[in-house]
This record gives structure tokens, C-alpha cells and sequence, in this order.
């Protein structure tokens, strides 16, 4: 009788994450051999200049943090921060991280009838670029750092990284001005209240565009490169 041989099968799972390219995985008989996995791809150079300039990140047009069917927006916001200095400003393979103020947001309003808001923010905030196409920028929200409360008809309490530091991932734009942008970032949140507050939703979109100028020197622009 004729031995039988049983072909080996493969499986291919791809695995992604930000910034990791995938592994592949090969499954089969005993005499055959997985691949080594591939290892993720490294980021590239980023600098920022110029080298320990103060600068101002303001709120043009309108931000909105949206959790559930609520949207409460804000006319005005800003933050403020330096640039570090050399050789603090260029890191060879990753981002350049800067300290800022914790942003302020007024001018707030719900998207609820009889319903209206206010933001308050605290704690140790940063702002990251990194270099690339596009250029990545992100908030990193210190746990518990910022926090919507709404009164009126509904009263609500909305604690954005809850249960540690969160990052809001956008996009820098060179320019005069350069411009930090957000679309729909999602941050944790934790929510408490009653009758009309959104108590079900772990997370809240962010959306913003923020033009940054140069205090030292108002003649500069802050620019992002590799």
C-alpha cells in the first residue's frame, strides 16, 4: 500500500500596531521551520527648531469633544511651551517632546438643550513630533488631566484618562504660522451622572486645529524636520 503524505498547512496572521510593521506566523509538521519574525520599523530623526524658542499653541476656529450622542464645543483654547534646547531639540531616532502648560477651554456649550458646560485641565502635559509624512503630533493628557462638567438638565461629570496618561494623536503642518491639527483623537474618558449623561461611553473624540507661533521671536516660525 502506497504511503499517504499529509501536506503541511500555513497560517498567516498579520498582526499591526502603530509604527510595527507585521509578524508572520507558519504553522505545519514538526520538520518545518518558522521565520523569523520581522522587527518593527524604527522612527526616523526629528528635530525641532528653533532650539529653546517659547512658543503659543492657540485654538483657531472651534474644538469639540464628542462622547456618545454629546458634543460640547469650545470657542477658546490655548497652551503654551518651548522648544527644548540643543541638543534637546533633535533626536536622532524618535520623537522631540516638549513640556506645555495644560491647555485652558472657555467659551463651552452642549449639544443639549438647557445644558451647558465647563472644562478644566490640570496636571503635567506634553506635545511630541515626530518627523515623517505627515508629521505626527501628540497631546499626552496626564491621568485625570482634563475634565468636562455639565449642569442644567443634566449633570455630568466627564474625566478624560482615567485611569492613567492618554495620548491624542495629530498632525503637524509647517507653516507661518505652523498648525497642530486633531481629528476625532480618541481619549479615554469615564463618565458619571444621571438621567441624560452619555454614562455608557469609554471614550471621546477631540477635534481641533491649533495655529502655534513663536514668542521669542515672533519673526520665526516653529518648525518641524528630520
Amino acid at each position: 500500500m502506497a504511503t499517504r503524505i499529509t501536506s503541511p498547512r500555513r497560517t498567516v496572521a498579520s498582526v499591526s500596531a502603530l509604527a510595527a510593521t507585521g509578524a508572520l506566523a507558519l504553522t505545519g509538521t514538526a520538520s518545518a521551520a518558522a521565520p523569523t519574525p520581522s522587527a518593527p520599523a524604527a522612527a526616523g530623526p526629528t528635530t525641532v527648531t528653533p532650539a529653546g524658542h517659547g512658543f503659543t499653541a492657540a485654538l483657531s476656529g472651534k474644538a469639540t469633544f464628542k462622547a456618545g450622542s454629546v458634543t460640547v464645543t469650545c470657542s477658546v483654547s490655548s497652551a503654551g511651551g518651548s522648544v527644548p534646547a540643543a541638543p534637546g531639540n533633535h533626536n536622532p531616532s524618535g520623537p522631540v517632546t516638549s513640556s506645555i502648560t495644560a491647555p485652558t477651554f472657555s467659551s463651552c456649550s452642549t449639544s443639549m438643550w438647557g445644558v451647558s458646560a465647563t472644562v478644566t485641565t490640570s496636571g503635567a502635559w506634553t506635545v511630541s513630533m515626530q518627523h515623517g509624512s505627515p508629521v505626527v503630533a501628540s497631546f499626552t493628557v496626564p491621568a485625570g488631566g482634563l475634565v468636562v462638567q455639565t449642569s442644567g438638565l443634566a449633570s455630568c461629570t466627564v474625566t478624560a484618562a482615567p485611569n492613567g496618561p492618554a495620548v491624542a494623536a495629530g498632525t503637524w503642518n509647517n507653516g507661518a504660522p505652523s498648525s497642530l491639527a486633531f481629528s476625532g483623537a480618541t481619549v479615554p474618558i469615564k463618565v458619571v451622572g444621571g438621567f441624560g449623561c452619555p454614562t455608557s461611553a469609554t471614550g471621546s473624540a477631540f477635534t481641533a486645529t491649533y495655529t502655534v507661533t513663536d514668542t521669542t521671536d515672533p519673526a520665526q516660525q516653529i518648525t518641524v524636520s528630520g
